[in-house]
């Protein structure tokens, strides 16, 4: 089918060229009466807007990118959802790429993003190699990164909004301790991501102030996936279960977890308590009710996509941005106060 132009509405509607731009631009040399005829002749020709043309004229296009590891995860899903519900409302949209996981994937999607004529790029990751990578690109694009919080020693500033891990952590270590448990064992850190690396060290201050010992299954996979959260689950209940509580660095994992713990009839929370961490919507479910430190993706949505918003509107050289959105408890029933007899495996 051959694409109508702005030439063809000229044509069919009797006017100039220099007409039709200005009708569809919104200008005032144009009297309404012409204005409606032209608007309802490309709504019969099926015309539309050339967006990248017109982004050639005024060096801006409304669109935001957004690249975030994988899709798949529902903590990302969710995330990427509440950024481009926010972003409309804010006048932009948004064009979404995952990066897989591999770190060496970003660079190429953020070229990508740039030769389509994106106003700015919010990067959602959590791994260490995401701030070198986005620092490379802070002068040639408005950028914010997601996900990885950010140190005034950093030796790559960049701009970015993140969830206080580290609090969080030390939040998850504080509520399972308040119910009592004393033998936690925490599951699926990742020492590759920065992320995971605050969430730890928050939860292990907390462990050590009262003196006591904290056991670490580390998670070899490049995500903290369900599948992941599964295997480790496994490895776990198949040694015998010791510990009176779980705490799972993501709620991915912790549905692993659950999956695991049915299979070796170990029952959540009677035999073990399961503490989550992000409050995914599916963390909720009548049969999960999982336990968990909810991330408050929508304020981390609208701070990442404001402070983008102002990067690509007011641009400034003072510095660089980082916010911090403090997680919340959200407590539902996969946790209790531990029995004083252990199950047997």
């Amino acid at each position: 089918m051959k694409r109508v132009t702005i030439k063809d509405i000229a044509r069919i509607a009797g006017v100039s060229y220099a007409t039709i731009s200005r009708a569809l631009s919104g200008s005032s040399e144009v009297s309404e009466q012409t204005r409606k005829r032209i608007l309802e002749i490309c709504k019969q020709e099926g015309y539309r807007t050339n967006a990248l043309a017109r982004s050639l004229t005024c060096s801006k296009t409304n669109v935001i990118g957004l690249v975030v590891p994988d899709i798949t995860n529902p903590f990302y899903a969710e995330l990427a959802l509440e950024i481009e519900t926010f972003a409309r409302q804010m006048h932009y949209n948004v064009m979404l790429c995952n990066s897989i996981h591999y770190e060496n994937n970003i660079g190429e999607l953020m070229d990508f993003l740039i030769s389509h004529q994106v106003d700015g790029i919010i990067l959602g990751s959590s791994r260490n190699e995401a701030r070198a990578c986005l620092h490379e690109y802070h002068k040639t694009i408005p950028s914010v990164l997601l996900g990885a919080s950010i140190s005034d020693e950093d030796e790559y500033c960049v701009n970015a909004v993140s969830v206080d891990n580290r609090a969080g952590g030390r939040m998850a270590a504080e509520y399972l301790l308040g119910l009592g448990h004393r033998d936690i064992t925490y599951l699926g850190f990742r020492p590759s991501s920065i992320t995971h690396q605050l969430r730890y060290h928050g939860f292990l201050c907390a462990m050590e102030q009262r003196g006591l010992t904290l056991n670490v299954i580390e998670n070899p996979e490049n995500s903290s996936s369900l599948q992941a959260g599964y295997q480790l689950g496994k490895q776990l209940f198949a040694q015998g279960l010791t510990c009176t509580a779980i705490f799972a660095a993501t709620d991915s994992l912790a549905l692993g977890v659950i999956q695991a713990a049915d299979e070796f009839n170990i029952r959540i929370p009677e035999d073990v308590s399961l503490l989550g961490f992000d409050n995914i919507s599916y963390a909720a479910l009548p049969k999960i009710t999982l336990s968990t430190i909810g991330q408050r993706k929508s304020a981390l949505a609208e701070s990442a996509v404001r402070l983008l918003v102002s990067l690509i509107e007011q641009p400034s050289n003072d510095g660089y941005a980082h916010h911090m959105i403090r997680p919340a408890l959200i407590e539902r029933h996969s946790c209790a106060a531990p029995q004083l007899t252990k199950p047997t495996p």
